[in-house]
């Protein structure tokens, strides 16, 4: 399937993405670092550098790309721009205002928000003065099925009254978070798929109390992914996003986008890896010559570049799928896309690893920061697991193309 040439305003955003990239957000990951570093992995504080970034990316236009309408920009248009910021997951997202789970959450709101809720919330999120976190998964329950949550939204008059426990609520650790998207139960009694509904709960909401920040593989990210009690919240009815009992769909409307996003930016970290697994194959010399006359580092490196280029290929068709047909026409697609390009990901750091050897698993090269995020990949937004189910459902009840070659019941009727 030929895939559409990218209009000249995407050429443009994407050469001024380059350019960004080299100028100014990999250079700026040494203080970036740096700051992290004195401030110890408690401290969530923001690192001056990323305000100097985003002033800079909005000068160069480079500013809501993830969001058709106000980027003007297909999804297929965005996804070479998203993979150029997956090359410094840290920085360039959020330099660029396209950094989970805040683009999730604004997506959401700006299909599913009230004039109110745009003017409150969408709006600062967009101009990027404040974050927001999502929380949705539970501790206590299997969170990959969503009808299993157990957090309670009850009616009481004119408020809703939110009582649970959810972790990996990303973002919620940071200091500019003010909105919280919380998923719950509001009808225990409701078919599976109506019980839940999706509110807004503002940071410092009374009976919000962050517990503690959990790390992703001994790393922790400077805006959290911490665990979050709700203690009898009360809220308005009219912070809940869309409908009561349409929690469910909401979800799904908001991790759809958000997955082939990731999947975008993993794209990136893939080919930063593949990057620097050549220059260490080049520069390094063992055994009386450079490890890119090594037979098997060869291999290793054609391997990565086929991964890359066969992952980008099922990324950017899902991509042109949601442009042609919409987000329900797309889902198995997403559901590809979002089991192939981690296990890409992580396969073509592993690779850089072990080339760079020790160096490798140190904080030297960011190799090892990068395996442990695209390891969680894995995980979050649907376990693969989840992904394949919904795959192998999708093949199962589709009509081949041609009957099968081999028709068994007639060779064995044939057979006596």
């Amino acid at each position: 399937m030929a895939l559409p040439e990218p209009s000249e305003r995407a050429r443009d955003l994407h050469a001024r993405m380059v350019e960004f990239m080299r100028e100014r957000v990999l250079p700026a990951e040494a203080a970036y670092r740096e700051y992290r570093r004195a401030a110890g992995p408690d401290d969530h504080t923001v690192p001056p550098v990323v305000e100097e970034l985003k002033t800079h990316a909005r000068a160069r236009g480079l500013w809501n790309l993830f969001l058709p309408a106000e980027s003007g920009l297909t999804q297929l248009e965005y996804a070479p721009i998203a993979e150029l910021s997956g090359w410094s997951q840290e920085l360039a997202p959020e330099a660029i205002n396209c950094q989970a789970p805040d683009t999730g959450n604004m997506e959401l709101l700006h299909l599913l928000g009230t004039r109110r809720q745009r003017e409150e919330w969408l709006a600062p999120l967009l101009r990027g003065e404040i974050r927001s976190a999502f929380a949705m998964t539970e501790p206590d329950v299997a969170s990959s099925d969503a009808t299993n949550i157990r957090t309670r939204i009850e009616r009481d008059g004119d408020e809703y009254v939110i009582t649970g426990r959810k972790w990996w609520t990303s973002g919620a650790a940071d200091p500019r978070c003010r909105l919280l998207v919380v998923m719950g139960r509001t009808d225990p009694d409701a078919p599976a798929h109506r019980q839940q509904t999706m509110v807004l709960v503002p940071r410092d909401a009374p009976g919000v109390r962050v517990v503690r920040d959990h790390p992703v593989l001994g790393h922790h990210d400077q805006h959290g992914h911490p665990e979050v009690v709700f203690d009898g919240v009360r809220i308005p009815v009219t912070d809940v996003v869309g409908e009561e009992g349409g929690g469910f769909a909401a979800a799904q409307a908001r991790l759809g986008p958000g997955r082939i996003h990731h999947c975008m930016r993993a794209l990136g970290a893939a080919e930063r890896a593949l990057a620097l697994m050549t220059s260490r194959a080049r520069d390094r010399v063992a055994f009386g010559r450079p490890l890119a006359e090594q037979g098997v580092v060869r291999e290793q490196i054609a391997e990565s570049r086929l991964d890359i280029e066969q992952a980008r290929l099922l990324c950017h068709r899902a991509c042109h799928v949601i442009d042609t047909l919409g987000n329900k026409a797309a889902k198995d697609l997403v559901a590809m896309a979002k089991v192939a390009v981690p296990r890409v990901a992580t396969r073509v750091i592993d690779r850089a690893i072990q080339v760079h050897g020790g160096a490798g698993v140190t904080d030297v090269t960011p190799l090892a920061g990068m395996y442990a995020w695209h390891r969680a990949m894995r995980l979050f937004d649907g376990p693969d697991e989840v992904h394949l189910r919904a795959i192998a459902k999708a093949e199962l009840a589709a009509e081949p193309v041609l009957p099968p070659a081999w028709d068994t019941t007639a060779r064995a009727e044939e057979n006596g």
